[in-house]
């Protein structure tokens, strides 16, 4: 028998209130590298805050998180960012005026030795993570309002790999996509798992959860109804657990591979 692997991330007995509203109360999960975990819930189940708190936008209550079996201090979002998290949310946060490249760089820009932008290094280097997630992506000194969602998806998950993100937190990445567009981010998802990236996904949509997850975990009332293998439930069971709170019978919990 293999040795068991250390988590890329462990949260573990997480909690989190708002006044009296326990909106995440003593949940665990792992996550693995070149995996993707689906986080599945309602509105308000508590999914997007436990999220929020691995990207360091709330704080944690109690509870701990550990990066490859060491301890993390997550306060911040740039602590999250120390630690090799980015995020992607559903508003893609990006700066409508400006162009693709400037948008990677958002917050982040290359200077030269005289501390000045360096405008050269940031197009070249643009270019090379575009066009490894995307060859036909040319667009890059467009406006990003005027591209479309797919590539505004390319902009915003080239600007969490061009600084080395191992662990990607997407929420509702394919919402309001076209057909072929969603195909183009499962595409992507599918390439970064394979350069080892573990990838939290928040997501209703089940054609994404049952195409791109390994696991998925749902969450209610801020707490974890459990966590399985994909291909070892039905979508009938996954909206069980959703509206119902309802465990599959037979079927064996897993926060391992």
């Amino acid at each position: 028998m293999s040795e068991p692997r250390t988590p890329l991330v462990a949260m573990r007995n997480i909690r989190k209130a708002f006044g009296g509203v326990h909106a995440v109360e003593d949940v665990s999960i792992n996550l693995y590298p070149g995996e993707v975990v689906a986080l599945l819930g309602h509105n308000g189940a508590g999914k997007s805050t436990l999220m929020k708190m691995l990207a360091g936008a709330y704080p944690i209550d109690s509870g701990e998180v550990l990066i490859n079996g060491d301890k993390a201090n997550i306060r911040t979002p740039v602590d999250a960012q120390h630690c090799g998290i980015e995020s992607i949310y559903q508003t893609l946060a990006l700066a409508d005026n400006l162009d693709a490249v400037a948008n990677l760089f958002l917050g982040r820009e290359l200077l030269t030795r005289w501390n000045t932008l360096d405008d050269h290094r940031m197009d070249a280097d643009a270019r090379k993570v575009f066009h490894r997630l995307n060859k036909n992506f040319k667009n890059v000194r467009t406006p990003v309002r005027r591209l479309s969602g797919g590539q505004r998806q390319v902009v915003a998950i080239s600007r969490a790999i061009y600084f080395n993100a191992k662990i990607l937190i997407m929420d509702e990445p394919t919402a309001a996509l076209g057909p072929e567009e969603t195909a183009m981010v499962g595409n992507l998802v599918r390439q970064l798992k394979a350069e080892g990236v573990g990838i939290f996904l928040i997501t209703h949509d089940m054609p994404d959860v049952f195409g791109l997850s390994d696991r998925l975990s749902v969450m209610k009332n801020g707490k974890l109804v459990g966590t399985y293998r994909t291909t070892d439930v039905a979508e009938d069971e996954v909206l069980g657990m959703i509206i119902a709170g309802k465990q599959p019978e037979g079927k064996a919990q897993t926060n391992t591979l």
